[in-house]
């Protein structure tokens, strides 16, 4: 059975496929894991970091295959995936650099006959499942830390994007051990036999529902996960914001990668004082900004990933419209484009029954509201299922910091700054997940704690 990898930029053209792999493959690859998993352990953070940093090296070495693959197969234009890719060699080198410091031994008690130390010792084999927005970075936030620590992998990437899966498996199988990283491919069916397997650990990026479904299964067995899942992050505009200075900062986190982030600023708030001025700077912005095809270097906002994410947006906004909302901007599937295409989007007149307030939007459109007050700005941030980031636009630090502490997300940016960073954590609450990724917690968050007591 094949897998399809199409185009969303050339209206769904075929570029090619790969074997879906079957009951057996899985079982196969997750048994040899297991046998080679002690020998990865035994290599030690220097011997690994050793051999990951060649990986990197190939990693660079292939940039032009890894972008041009990227934007084709996933509609990323070129120039984000460029900026991507950069992004993910610096998380990665992050990792191997980290690795010495935040996996040593620490003595947690010494006397004079006696220590005791606290060891992070390696999870295992971890299975770890990601989905297709970031086809590069994906795979290094959640492979990376886990390799480094001494885990082994075993990886499934999205269906949509399978031969961005295969050319990471061809680099990194060309430098790590046979066994240390493999890969499965195939849509959900293929997931769940990788989680119901002989393993450790599971890692999964993707949908709330389906982390809801590895949970509960991983929960029988009473196998640790780490998920990060859906969002619908909050944006509060105060008052005293200079709208001018911050706002590619408020449209850039919705509009990168086609509004197809995690993490992307789904919601705005504006005070009702600066409402018509953000609107119009963010018409102004989105009116320089070209639709095309992702391999076309002057292309700012590519396809989504595929029809049904299309068809998704097309009944999330068709819904918005239907409930009163005024579509200021976009709304549409750009003339003239055959594929995956939707015009950046600003909707006024929302409401809290709507589609695009209660649901996470995967896409171009940002929906626009007023407030009064502070406090009324954070119940309706916090008027959503989801917690994973937040943005608040203020000049005071002082209100910055009261109302990010309000925020029910576990990462709050001011301003233009990114909070995305390898040494900070990335994660969530409530139904955007649980677990950590990235610097000193996403270290513990792949190792287990091991405390030894010795005589001297």
């Amino acid at each position: 059975m094949k897998l399809i990898s199409t185009n969303p930029s050339k209206n769904y053209q075929v570029i090619g496929e790969v074997e879906v792999s079957s009951p057996e493959d899985v079982v196969a690859k997750v048994m040899l894991a297991h046998r080679t998993k002690r020998a990865w352990q035994d290599l030690g953070v220097e011997g690994r970091v050793k051999l990951l940093r060649q990986v990197g090296k190939r990693f660079v070495d292939n940039r032009d295959r890894l972008v041009k693959l990227q934007a084709e197969a996933m509609g990323m234009a070129l120039k984000e995936v460029q900026m991507d890719f950069d992004a993910s060699i610096d998380f990665w080198n992050s990792y191997l650099d980290g690795a010495p410091k935040a996996l040593e031994t620490v003595v947690t008690i010494e006397k004079e006959h006696e220590v005791h130390e606290l060891h992070r010792v390696p999870r295992g084999v971890v299975a770890c499942i990601v989905p297709w927005n970031f086809p590069l970075s994906n795979f290094v936030w959640q492979c990376g830390q886990n390799l480094v620590a001494g885990n082994v992998v075993v990886f499934k990437h999205s269906e949509e994007t399978p031969l961005c899966g295969r050319l990471i498996e061809e680099l990194v199988n060309a430098e790590l051990p046979e066994g240390v990283f493999s890969e499965v491919y195939g849509a959900s069916d293929v997931g769940k036999m990788l989680v119901e397997s002989d393993v450790d650990f599971i890692c999964f990026t993707g949908s709330s529902a389906a982390g809801v479904q590895i949970a509960e299964s991983a929960g029988k067995r009473l196998i640790p996960t780490c998920m990060e899942l859906g969002g619908s992050a909050p944006g509060i505009v105060f008052e005293d914001t200079d709208v001018g200075a911050v706002t590619e900062g408020i449209y850039f986190p919705r509009f990168i990668n086609s509004g197809q982030a995690c993490d992307g600023l789904k919601r705005l708030m504006v005070h009702k004082s600066k409402y018509d001025e953000v609107v119009r700077a963010l018409t102004a912005i989105i009116a320089t900004k070209k639709v095309g095809d992702a391999s076309d270097d002057t292309t700012d906002l590519g396809p989504l990933v595929a029809k049904r994410q299309l068809e998704l947006l097309e009944a999330q906004v068709a819904d918005a419209v239907a409930k009163g909302a005024t579509v200021v901007v976009g709304g549409k599937c750009p003339e003239g484009l055959d594929g995956a295409y939707y015009e950046p989007t600003l909707l006024a007149g929302i409401t809290p029954d709507m589609r695009v307030w209660q649901e996470e939007v995967f896409g171009p459109v940002l929906p626009v509201v007023s407030f009064d007050t502070e406090d009324q700005a954070i119940r309706m941030a916090n008027d959503t299922k989801y917690g994973l980031g937040g943005y608040v636009f203020t000049a005071d630090a002082e209100r910055f910091r009261r109302v990010a502490m309000r925020l029910e997300t576990c990462m709050v940016g001011q301003n233009n700054l990114v909070y995305i960073q390898p040494q900070n954590f990335f994660g969530g609450t409530k139904q955007s997940g649980s677990g950590r990724e990235h610097g000193p917690e996403g270290f513990r968050e792949v190792t287990l704690s091991k405390q030894i007591s010795y005589e001297k």
